[in-house]
């Protein structure tokens, strides 16, 4: 194990990195229980002066109107990151638990390698100003010119979880910041240490101009609220769960607020009857992977009846073989889940799960052996599923497979669009030409054919139905922290 980083225990606001009006809350390491440290607990009264510094930062300097300073500051910010690198890879490792591998894809290196260069050249290239070209608007009388402006939203709430802190959290800035907006980034209670880094690194490292950004952490959910609440707050920006984006969209419509909602899953892998079946049945990994803690990981799989009990055979020597284990270690695939609450959350699903009938082949609901502290569930594998059963309609969030056998293409479809979810999908086949057929007809927003994922800083991501509203990333993200103003005047 490498040394423990420094953390920084500090909130920003308004320039300043602050302690917090109702004292500190400990961070806990998920596969230790050990305390890492505590970290300043905001008041609503400390959010309110976040709020504030945004409004006045947005309204009275030149942020939004300055394209040059706000690309300067970008590439500080990047510069001061790449510094600290390898103390945020394990802050990372430490208070998400996350496995140390996964750094170094999206947890870490990935997004830090365009999550902030990606925007900040869009402030170059991207279209401010469209020509909707001349005509005679008989309404006035004259020969019109028109344009389009885009202009950015104003005071942008970013509401980050816990699963993926950092790589959410410098995706929400990069575009909102490049877009001219302000922000207030609440971190959730379990990950904040990420977030405070990132919250020093502006103050100390960038000219980000005092209140453009705000990084405020509380233990109390209800203080991240009061940006949903607040009428001086023009956009919330949130990634998490669908209940609780739900809630979002109540308490934001008594001041109309604009929405980016990133939410949950229950993605399916359609293994087609022609796949190459092993290579396919390797997704069946995933949720394992940093143990199930994605919103897009496949925790459905969907097997021909045809091929069924081969697959299925396959799966539970892939499972037989998985353990969970130090988030330390270079090898380790599945580590802790976040807390305590998460853990029986995720082993209560996995009682339901035989309580409805669903076979249980590998795992289950009982602590693994040799992991007497931390927050640990064994890998599962389900198999014999219906797909009404909870465990296949409900996200679990855990290392928890349901294995759901079809009869034909159509059937396969139906069972995958059976969700109130719509959020990212697999398809695996032979052929190429009808994997994307299939593809064509899943209702979800990110889909990947045979083993690929569109991930990247220029790849939109977000869902469809309860998945959420909006996208992450790409041009459609940049668009979403805009407003769009059309102007006319008269032809000279």
């Amino acid at each position: 194990m490498a040394d423990k980083p420094n953390f920084e225990t500090r909130m920003l606001i308004d320039g300043q990195l602050v302690d917090g009006q109702a004292g500190t809350f400990a961070n806990l390491n998920p596969a230790t229980e050990e305390v890492l440290g505590r970290v300043a607990d905001a008041s609503r009264a400390d959010m309110h002066r976040a709020i504030d510094s945004a409004r006045r930062a947005f309204d009275e300097t030149g942020w939004s109107t300055d394209p040059a300073l706000r690309k300067r500051c970008l590439g500080q910010l990047q510069a001061a990151l790449e510094a600290e690198r390898e103390a945020l890879r394990e802050e990372l490792i430490l208070e998400a638990g996350c496995p140390r591998a996964l750094t170094h894809g999206p947890q870490l290196d990935a997004p830090l390698a365009d999550a902030l260069t990606y925007p900040a050249q869009l402030i170059d290239d991207y279209a401010w100003a469209t020509d909707l070209g001349d005509r005679f608007v008989t309404l006035t009388g004259k020969q019109t010119a028109r344009k389009l402006w885009r202009e950015p939203v104003g005071v942008v709430g970013a509401i980050v979880p816990w699963n993926f802190p950092f790589e959410v959290a410098i995706h929400k800035l990069a575009q909102a910041l490049a877009t001219g907006n302000t922000v207030v980034l609440k971190p959730a209670p379990d990950t904040p240490f990420n977030a405070t880094r990132i919250g020093r690194l502006i103050a100390e490292s960038t000219d980000i101009p005092p209140g453009v950004v705000n990084v405020v952490t509380a233990s109390d959910h209800l203080v991240g609220e009061e940006l949903t609440l607040s009428p001086k707050v023009d956009l919330i920006s949130f990634t998490g769960s669908t209940a609780v984006g739900r809630r979002i969209m109540e308490k934001g419509a008594p001041t109309m607020k604009r929405l980016f909602l990133e939410l949950g899953g229950k993605s399916a892998t359609i293994v087609l009857d022609d796949a190459e079946l092993p290579q396919a049945c390797m997704l069946g990994i995933a949720p394992c992977v940093h143990a199930g803690q994605g919103c897009a990981i496949p925790t459905r799989m969907l097997l021909p009846r045809s091929r069924y009990a081969e697959g299925v055979s396959i799966l539970q020597a892939m499972y037989q073989n998985l353990a969970p284990g130090d988030p330390q270690s270079p090898s380790t695939l599945c580590g802790p889940v976040i807390s305590a609450k998460q853990r029986e959350r995720v082993r209560g699903y996995i009682q339901k799960g035989v309580g409805e009938g669903a076979r249980l082949v590998v795992g289950g609901a009982d602590a693994p052996a040799g992991f007497d502290e931390g927050f640990w569930v064994k890998p599962t594998l389900f198999v014999d599923v219906d797909n009404a059963m909870t465990i296949a309609q409900e996200e679990i969030f855990g290392p928890v497979l349901v294995v759901i056998p079809y009869d034909d293409e159509e059937h396969a479809i139906r069972i995958a669009n059976d969700s109130i979810y719509g959020l990212a999908g697999n398809v695996m086949s032979g052929s190429l030409e009808r994997a994307l057929r299939v593809a064509r007809r899943l209702r979800a927003g990110f889909i990947g054919v045979n083993g690929t994922a569109a991930y990247g800083a220029d790849a939109p991501f977000g869902g469809y139905k309860a998945s959420g509203v909006g996208r992450q990333n790409g041009t459609a993200g940049f668009d979403q922290y805009t407003e769009i103003k059309t102007v006319a005047y008269p032809v000279a």
